[in-house]
């Protein structure tokens, strides 16, 4: 799931909206990067690259209450 592929925007999530973070592969298992959208349900994602030991990751911060970010931390 893309955090793209979200619903419509809620109107109280906001820039000023409490934030939480998920850290997710940076690539699949053959190597090849995944591609990074913005999540349309929260103004306040943002992503970050981090490096953990040897691995790659892609830390997406989202809205406590976005979709999408519930939807990512059930997949996990």
């Amino acid at each position: 799931m893309s955090a793209g592929d979200a619903g419509p925007r809620k109107p109280n999530t906001n820039y000023t909206a409490p934030v939480g973070s998920i850290d997710l592969a940076a690539e699949d298992e053959d190597g090849t990067p995944y591609a990074i959208w913005p999540c349309a349900s929260c103004l306040p994602w943002h992503a970050e690259v981090i490096r953990d030991g040897d691995d790659v990751l892609v830390r997406e911060w989202h809205a406590v209450d976005c979709e999408a970010f519930q939807e990512l931390l059930t997949d996990d």
